[in-house]
């Protein structure tokens, strides 16, 4: 029998996008796309390591009342699973070092910087840079074109110049912590996707760049570009019928987010289980 892509989307304690996520996979070719509440992980019923692909989808983790998912990352990185001295976060450290494939979005991005999953410049899970309030002072509900580094190692990213999809967040802003965090993040290609306008350029300028973000910054990776993370939503355009003029213009069957969950299960096929 062959083997199977195997993909989870950890569900729980505020999220609310684990559903499209889920379907996203399976849309792209993933074998099995489950969606575990992260109290089974916690009880030991269900491994990360069992799975090629973890997604960690949008919502409002513990209500974000601690800053946007700190209290999620907490609970990752010190909860004991049960019967174990191992929490989740030393089970996702083994994924990683197993070379499989990670992608936060929105609140899932939020929760990888929290835990020091990203940038990881160093290779240590250690934070450096967040996601804060917008500098409109309010939560943003719409689309935006985003530019994509082609030199990016980003596996999710690969064969693609640009992406126009959906942001809804409150806690948008990409910030580091101090300026040679930001430089290593462009010198080494990291920035993989910025807010750009309407041609294409990156931009600081509002609503193109719907929270201030540093260096127009919407999504890194780390520097294998197996672990992914942004604000914008694929998940929330992976048919053309999602698109806000679908019914006026005329567009690929595909939405624009399918492609990235396309090149995960893809690699997943060509490196892991070859």
């Amino acid at each position: 029998m062959p083997k199977q892509v195997k993909a989870i989307v950890i569900a729980g304690n505020g999220t609310n996008c684990e559903r499209e996520v889920a379907f996203a996979c399976k849309l792209a070719g993933a074998d099995v796309s489950d969606i575990v509440h992260v109290a089974e992980l916690l009880a030991g019923r269900v491994k990360l390591d069992d799975y090629h692909f973890l997604n960690l989808a949008g919502g409002f983790l513990d209500g974000d009342d601690l800053g946007s998912a700190k209290a999620g990352a907490n609970r990752l990185l010190h909860a004991k699973i049960a019967g174990s001295d191992e929490t989740i976060a030393d089970q996702i450290r083994r994924f990683v070092a197993a070379g499989k494939l990670v992608m936060g979005v929105c609140n899932g991005f939020q929760l990888m910087v929290k835990m020091g999953l990203l940038p990881a410049l160093t290779g240590e899970s250690k934070q450096s840079c967040s996601l804060t309030f917008n500098d409109g002072g309010r939560f943003e509900d719409r689309w935006a074109w985003l530019k994509v580094d082609p030199e990016s190692p980003c596996v999710f990213t690969r064969g693609l110049d640009a992406v126009y999809l959906p942001v809804r967040h409150g806690e948008g802003k990409f910030v580091t912590d101090n300026k040679g965090t930001l430089m290593q993040l462009e010198q080494q290609n990291l920035a993989v996707v910025k807010y750009a306008d309407a041609d294409l350029n990156p931009t600081m300028v509002y609503p193109d760049n719907p929270n201030g973000s540093e260096a127009s910054i919407a999504g890194i990776c780390d520097p294998t570009g197996r672990l992914f993370g942004l604000m914008p939503h694929p998940e929330a355009y992976i048919h053309r019928t999602h698109h806000p003029r679908w019914t006026r213009e005329d567009m690929p069957e595909e939405g624009m987010g399918l492609w990235m969950y396309q090149n995960a299960v893809r690699f997943i096929r060509e490196e892991l289980l070859k």
